[in-house]
């Protein structure tokens, strides 16, 4: 079958109302039956254990020239309208569109949990507004340390433990290349950057496939998956597919959330660039351009100057505006602030400790805050974050930071002070209803898009939230693979969603009073023994309790023992079982901040290294049912705080975890241990 001529040609096509509606029609009248039209299925193991072998670089390599088919009958298929544009047909699991921390989230989430990912981003660097290209650093729950023990745990922390371990200087590139490093080592993804997602061909409430496009290497991917993940902020493949989103502010009757302007409104957030600078040592002359702003004090009123290595997160703009069709503009206005910010720094006499310091880098790109939120089958507001509601029985991750509310004029708006927050009296439960559409049966999303009015999204926007629902979205996404369901047959299926809390437990997702009580952990039928105990609350036992958090100044749920002269714990059974996999959940600080930022004052509360209290070096000891001892595993330079390790089944009496080294704490530190067979 031949592609349709005059592809494009509007006459062709049932007349619709909307150029969205158009483009699904486009979809649809191609079809699935392209002559020759490259197909490729996303391969990888299905295996959910972090510790993964990686892809070998031939691996990688390949997967790369799977996307590329570089025949000559592939290289003469064409689209009318496109004459330089090769059609590549994709397959997999889950579709990931954006790359920010809950796109990059989701996606190592579901892909270890078993299920085939691809991941597109529309630009060439993953890590959205904490990208090397925009430079925001990430926020969550713990909210500046005002809730000390509510970092997020999970795969974010993983990222972060690894970041401060390999990138103490601080380098933004060498995070874009972290991220960059994760998803192509993973077997299970496919990673396609400087990509975008144009079109969605839906019927009866289902997404059939998706179209995107990469012109830097002249093709366009049809890609069929049988779940879809929005995660690209703008909610644009909700709006491709046609389902129900909000905009700006609901009326305060809306919710009946006390927060909520009086009537509705389009005004959002505004969007920010940043700018990094630093001492030359010389001085550092600086002419703006003729389009800078001229600043003066009567514009700074509320707007405080203080170091200047690193700002400021208040040259915000473009509330006023249409944040996504406007961006030029709001770039525009952007820079012409910045550099009349950074003029006035330097040149108006007021700062002459300025002299020698250089701009050394500007943002190009606007950090988008506020844009489409999807609608889910459950809304968050602002007594849900509050804790008003009660909590949620479909809980899959959390969020904490202030209902943080800006004026929409931003930067303009110079009688209004730039921020006014809210503080929440806890930390609060995200449910996975507001993960998915509620009209799109196979349609989810997480971050700034999800389902939320906007003042609780004033909230749940920050990074650390948003990578946190990423990894809820990315492990319900493969158990929906795995059991047949929809996302909404998931919150149905009251088995199939506590296995799901279960898994994100096992992953070290942060959820709000939920405990392990994995059915298959065998930890948790053993005893539990010590070298020694430093502290009467830190006991043994602790290691068993199903929590992996302890609050400031809290030893409720480690086992803490002294170095000297050495650590052990040990789980013993009254009868053999039999053991395969162990997994240990290491003191990582959660009571400390840990980011990458460019503002020195905010880099002093925290360890740009392996976290001291993490133990380094150990080893597993397994003693069979005839009391002989095997050493099972030898680690040595360990920083992250989950560590899974395989081994030979052993009919095991006991399991003896002996700590050798720590990154610096003079005490052996242990949230958990689980045994598997």
């Amino acid at each position: 079958m031949e592609l349709p001529v005059n592809l494009f040609q509007n006459d062709l096509m049932p007349k619709k109302s909307t150029n969205a509606l158009n483009r699904r029609d486009f979809l649809s009248s191609i079809g699935g039956g392209a002559a020759g039209a490259y197909s490729l299925m996303v391969i990888g193991k299905d295996n959910a254990s972090a510790d993964l072998p990686q892809r070998s670089p031939d691996e990688i390599r390949d997967a790369f020239n799977d996307l590329a088919p570089m025949d000559p009958e592939a290289a003469a298929r064409r689209f009318e309208g496109e004459p330089h544009m090769t059609l590549v047909d994709l397959e997999a699991d889950l579709l990931v569109a954006g790359g920010g921390p809950s796109g990059v989230c989701a996606a190592i989430a579901a892909a270890r949990n078993g299920a085939k990912v691809i991941l597109i981003q529309d630009r060439s660097r993953l890590g959205g507004n904490s990208s090397s290209e925009i430079k925001m650093h990430i926020v969550g729950a713990n909210s500046h340390r005002g809730r000390p023990g509510w970092r997020e745990g999970g795969i974010i922390e993983e990222l972060r433990l690894d970041d401060a371990a390999n990138n103490p200087h601080r380098s933004w590139e060498m995070w874009d290349l972290l991220l960059y490093d994760k998803i192509v080592s993973e077997p299970n993804i496919t990673l396609l950057l400087d990509t975008a997602l144009y079109a969605a061909d839906v019927e009866d409430g289902e997404i059939k496939r998706i179209m995107a496009r990469c012109d830097k290497t002249e093709h366009l991917y049809r890609i069929k998956a049988k779940l879809y993940a929005d995660c690209t902020g703008d909610a644009r493949l909700a709006v491709e597919a046609g389902a129900s989103i909000r905009w700006g502010h609901e009326s305060r009757d809306e919710f009946k959330e006390p927060l909520a302007w009086e009537k509705p409104s389009r005004e959002t957030l505004g969007s920010s660039i940043l700018f990094t600078s630093r001492d030359y040592g010389k001085p550092i002359p600086y002419k703006a351009p003729s389009w800078a702003r001229k600043i003066g004090p009567e514009n700074l009123r509320f707007r405080g100057i203080g170091s200047w290595e690193y700002g400021y997160w208040w040259i915000e703009w473009g509330g006023i505006t249409d944040t996504i069709r406007d961006n030029e503009r709001i770039r525009f206005e952007l820079l012409s602030i910045v550099t009349g910010v950074w003029d006035y720094i330097k040149n108006s006499g007021k700062y002459p400790d300025a002299a020698n310091w250089g701009m050394d880098w500007v943002g190009m790109v606007p950090g988008k805050r506020e844009s489409r939120r999807i609608e889910g089958d459950h809304i968050l507001t602002q007594q849900d974050l509050m804790g008003l509601n009660g909590d949620f029985t479909d809980a899959v991750s959390i969020g904490g930071w202030g209902l943080d509310e800006h004026p929409p004029g931003g930067f303009d708006d110079s009688e209004k002070r730039p921020f006014v927050s809210t503080r929440l009296p806890d930390v609060y439960n995200i449910p996975l209803r507001s993960l998915y559409s509620r009209d799109i049966s196979n349609l989810m999303m997480a971050g700034r898009n999800a389902s939320c009015s906007h003042v609780a999204f004033t909230s749940t926007r920050v990074m650390a939230t948003c990578a946190g629902m990423g990894q809820g979205l990315g492990t319900a996404a493969a158990m929906c693979v795995k059991h047949g369901l929809s996302p909404r047959g998931l919150y149905e299926n009251k088995e199939a969603l506590f296995d799901l809390q279960q898994t994100l437990l096992k992953d070290d997702q942060s959820i709000k009073n939920r405990k392990n009580l994995d059915p298959k952990d065998l930890a948790r039928q053993a005893e539990a023994f010590e070298s020694s105990e430093l502290y009467q609350t830190a006991k043994p036992i602790n290691i068993i309790s199903g929590m992996t958090r302890d609050m400031y100044g809290e030893m409720n749920h480690r086992w803490i023992s002294p170095m000297k002269p050495d650590a052990w714990i040990r789980l013993r059974w009254r009868e053999p079982k039999r053991i395969s996999h162990v997994q240990i959940t290491f003191d990582t600080g959660f009571h400390r901040e840990l980011t990458l930022t460019s503002s020195n004052g905010h880099n002093q509360h925290m360890i740009r290294a392996p976290q001291p209290e993490t133990i380094r070096d150990y080893k597993i000891i397994v003693t069979d049912a005839e009391g002989k001892e095997h050493v099972v595993v030898e680690e040595t330079g360990n920083h992250q705080r989950v560590r899974r390790h395989d081994f030979p089944a052993i009919n095991a009496e006991s399991v003896k975890l002996h700590v050798l080294a720590t990154n610096g704490s003079d005490t052996a530190r242990v949230y958990e241990i689980r045994c598997y067979a």
